[in-house]
């Protein structure tokens, strides 16, 4: 996203009813307070993690063509 893309944004964020502009300033927030923290994942996150990789060793992949026919039935 370019910066006058980010400054559209804000500028519709300021034409918003002030309860959504306080939801939108506390995302933001909370965003910003986030920077640079590494990511832990939830147990149910880490099992599926540990389950991708489990598959890809035992080369349980889908191939790119797969992916490709799954997002145009999806309309992705």
């Amino acid at each position: 996203m370019t910066e006058d893309q980010v400054k559209e944004v804000i500028e519709r964020v300021l034409t918003w009813p002030r309860e959504r502009q306080e939801d939108a300033a506390q995302m933001l927030l909370a965003l910003e307070a986030r920077e640079g923290e590494l990511y832990r994942p939830d147990d149910d996150e880490w099992a599926a993690i540990q389950e991708g990789v489990a598959q890809a060793k035992r080369g349980e992949a889908v191939s790119a063509g797969e992916i490709a026919a799954l997002f145009k039935q999806h309309g992705s």
